[in-house]
């Protein structure tokens, strides 16, 4: 019996000195453009799901395998542009990361105007047209489905082809009132304006979800403001687009029901039986 253990430990000893021998640690420091070192990157070996984030210095650690000569590292910070390194023979990787600065030059609508990112200091989602237009969709509610931080879009009905969808801005403030946003569609206030707006019509929608990018709408935008810019014509040559799509829903398997003699003949014979 000790015999059995002792040829056990050695196998698992051996398994796990294959296991260390089979990858090597690559270390480094991630720093911004301007020196100082990013706590929080997220360090990804391209491919696989093996990563690491960096520490409070910067610093990081990853064991990548040791026989693969085309391993590569993806670095990515929010507010920076991701970047990949080719791993090769080294040991060590330092990296700095270039600020996203087309991210912080897109325009936000607010209740006052319209104004760059970088400038934005309320909790506000956006969506612009490149990321709806090629979404087949009945309605543009179905299209920003998952798309915005802190809004739920769920469908009141399972009926086919019913564009009634409940929208809520980071949950509902009220148990008896309603929690639906306010709408407004090129500075005019239309109620459901999700349903009656087509997909392809919209160049942006900002949402605006705290206290102080609300305040302009009062009370009215307690349960958060939904800002809707819809395309424009611009000066060039005429251009004509069509989009369309078709589809059908069948159930694929029913109940068998009784027509309506059966069923008069059934109740005629319950209440026999009954004696109703």
């Amino acid at each position: 019996m000790k015999r059995h253990f002792l040829l056990l430990w050695l196998v698992l000893c051996a398994s796990i000195s294959l296991a260390v021998a089979q990858t090597r640690a690559v270390t480094g420091v991630v720093k911004g453009s301007d020196g100082e070192t990013l706590p929080g990157v997220t360090v990804l070996l391209k491919g696989t799901t093996n990563g690491a984030s960096t520490g409070i210095d910067g610093g990081y650690t990853l064991n990548v395998p040791t026989d693969s000569k085309s391993a590569t590292l993806r670095f990515s910070f929010i507010g920076y542009v991701s970047q990949e390194v080719a791993v090769g023979d080294k040991t060590a990787i330092n990296v700095t990361l270039v600020s996203d600065t087309q991210s912080l030059n897109d325009v936000v609508v607010i209740g006052y105007q319209a104004v760059q990112r970088r400038d934005v200091t309320g909790a506000v989602s956006s969506v612009s047209a490149q990321q709806i237009k090629d979404i087949p969709v009945n309605s543009a509610a179905e299209a920003l489905t998952g798309r915005l931080a802190g809004v739920q879009l769920t469908s009141s009905d399972g009926t086919p082809g019913n564009l009634n969808v409940q929208v809520r801005v980071r949950g509902g403030g009220s148990v008896t009132q309603d929690n639906s946003p306010l709408y407004v569609v090129d500075g005019i206030q239309i109620e459901n304006a999700l349903s009656v707006i087509a997909p392809q019509d919209i160049q942006s929608v900002d949402v605006l979800k705290d206290a102080s990018a609300t305040a302009i709408y009062g009370a009215r935008g307690a349960n958060g403001v939904i800002i809707i810019t819809t395309k424009k014509g611009i000066e060039g040559r005429t251009v004509v687009s069509y989009n369309g799509f078709a589809g059908f829903r069948k159930i694929t398997k029913t109940l068998g029901v009784l027509g309506p003699d059966d069923f008069l003949n059934y109740q005629w014979e319950r209440s026999r039986i009954v004696g109703a």
